[in-house]
């Protein structure tokens, strides 16, 4: 969309995937549920109902907005005379988005791809609705099974005494939660520094 769609088409696609963005988790989860299921059912005929696959695809399209217009913005922000420079020496369009443009809006669209992962990482209604919510641990994507977001909404439903086993693992799912997305967002601004530097 940066480099190749032409303006009048951009400014088309662009408010479309950010009404993408704008679609309720929960219309996402039903959507892997009765129509992304069905279709990986013709595919693998022994899947059940409830599987982590169909619940892992409609995520990776829920973040594609996020991705998308994030990193569309970081190329964007390239300064012209870094493309201009580039064509003047002969390279074609191609070989200036991979060669010039991709590589000064690097941290740009790394922050892109970290914010876009945390958002997947604290996903729950796509994964309850369309995964199962069983608590299997499991590396098989045509299983059920449920996500630490979805096993602090499960066991935070019931009467759970405090001090209980229960009670305290909801706490201990939250805190590894913070712990994964605090250390991409870490790594995020190491890398960020870094190729800034560099520049």
């Amino acid at each position: 969309m940066s480099e190749y769609v032409k303006p009048r088409l951009r400014e088309i696609l662009k408010p479309l995937l950010e009404l993408l963005a704008a679609v309720p988790t929960v219309v996402y989860g039903y959507f892997a549920l009765l129509f992304v299921t069905p279709i990986l059912q013709k595919i693998f005929p022994s899947l059940s109902g409830f599987n982590v696959l169909s619940a892992g695809l409609v995520i990776g399209i829920m973040i594609v907005p996020y991705v998308s217009f994030l990193s569309e913005d970081a190329m964007r922000s390239v300064p012209i005379h870094l493309r201009e420079a580039s064509f003047a020496l002969g390279s074609s369009r191609l070989q200036t988005v991979f060669r010039v443009v991709i590589p000064a809006a690097f941290s740009g669209m790394t922050s892109a791809y970290i914010l876009a992962i945390s958002r997947a990482l604290g996903e729950t209604m796509v994964v309850a609705i369309a995964a199962g919510m069983q608590p299997n641990l499991t590396w098989n994507p045509l299983e059920p099974s449920e996500t630490i977001t979805a096993f602090i909404v499960q066991v935070s439903l019931g009467d759970l005494p405090h001090g209980s086993i229960g009670y305290r693992s909801i706490y201990v799912a939250g805190l590894t939660l913070l712990v994964i997305t605090l250390s991409l967002n870490i790594f995020g601004v190491w890398l960020r520094k870094k190729y800034q530097e560099k520049e």
